[in-house]
């Protein structure tokens, strides 16, 4: 069954979708969150449709496990202004959504899930070390180093994989993107605002600001749960070697899956690393073994608190 429903956080009216099988009995949920920028339920943006949560909700179903997806303040069908939100409000908005689907009369609140990519995994881990009675959290490109490395390390990244012939340009014109790059994080962390215009084009401060100082090494520590961390390795907006970070933070039951050839988008590319190809990867299904290790990983843990028997489909 599908369903509309929304939720209130800090003032807001937040929309999402929910998915749930046909039972007499309350059944097994997963809160499902976005990566970062303008994100609707679906982890869809005007510019970049990459659909991470509906296929993750699509493949869940699978298993008779309920999901709740919900787009971001101002976006969608949510109330409040993206531009004026900022990091910790979206872990305030997501801490509603979980007592949200909890609190829904198909679900079992002693068996709910989280499960976050990019932005949204280090919510997931905020959620989970701050509630020991949440049931598992699967982290989907997470990072283990605080947003100011995480930025500083993209930008290298987006870099080294700039064509030689604009490389050779940027030379010519003395111009480092590396340099640039610090330059407005100098500018956008000495602000005071929620909103400021970089190059002409209003970005949200507020959340950068508050990205760039977030430690998620505090609540990777903090949490107690299983989890589940899945990282590709030719991610290059998080360190793939923030995988082994994690597992070296986390101090509950943790399990890792490197992904050869998979990129921050959750698909496979054969070719070299680079946000050149994102459109095209878009245009592809979320890898079907990183779905895989989703279900297979939620269901396993549902069923042995539910005693409930879920077969891979």
């Amino acid at each position: 069954m599908l369903e509309e429903i929304s939720f209130e956080s800090a003032g807001h009216t937040l929309s999402g979708t929910f998915i749930s099988p046909e039972s007499d009995e309350p059944v097994p949920a997963a809160l499902l969150v976005s990566g970062s920028g303008p994100i609707d339920r679906d982890s869809n943006s005007r510019r970049l449709n990459i659909g991470v949560t509906a296929q993750v909700a699509n493949r869940l179903a699978d298993a008779d496990i309920a999901t709740l997806r919900y787009d971001k303040r101002g976006v969608g069908e949510s109330e409040g202004d993206y531009l004026s939100t900022g990091f910790h409000d979206n872990v305030t908005d997501a801490t509603a959504a979980l007592a949200a689907l909890r609190s829904h009369p198909r679900v079992d609140p002693q068996c709910v899930f989280v499960v976050g990519h990019s932005e949204g995994a280090l919510i997931g881990a905020e959620l989970g070390a701050n509630d020991a009675s949440i049931s598992g959290i699967v982290m989907l490109a997470g990072a283990a180093q605080n947003g100011e490395r995480i930025l500083s390390w993209q930008m290298t990244q987006i870099a080294d994989s700039i064509p030689g012939p604009v490389k050779l340009f940027m030379k010519m014109f003395r111009q480092d993107l590396s340099k640039t790059q610090a330059k407005r994080l100098a500018r956008i962390k000495d602000s005071a605002g929620d909103v400021m215009r970089i190059q002409m084009v209003r970005i949200n401060a507020k959340w950068f600001r508050e990205f760039m100082a977030y430690e998620p090494r505090s609540a990777l520590r903090r949490l107690s749960v299983p989890t589940l961390a899945i990282t590709g390795s030719k991610d290059i907006q998080v360190d793939p070697a923030d995988l082994d970070r994690i597992v070296e933070l986390v101090h509950s039951d943790v399990t890792d899956q490197l992904v050869e050839d998979l990129t921050h988008l959750l698909r496979r590319d054969d070719g070299p690393a680079s946000i050149r190809t994102y459109k095209k990867q878009a245009r592809r299904p979320v890898d079907r073994g990183v779905l895989d290790l989703v279900f297979d990983w939620v269901t396993q843990r549902a069923s042995a608190e539910n005693g409930r028997t879920h077969e891979p489909v």
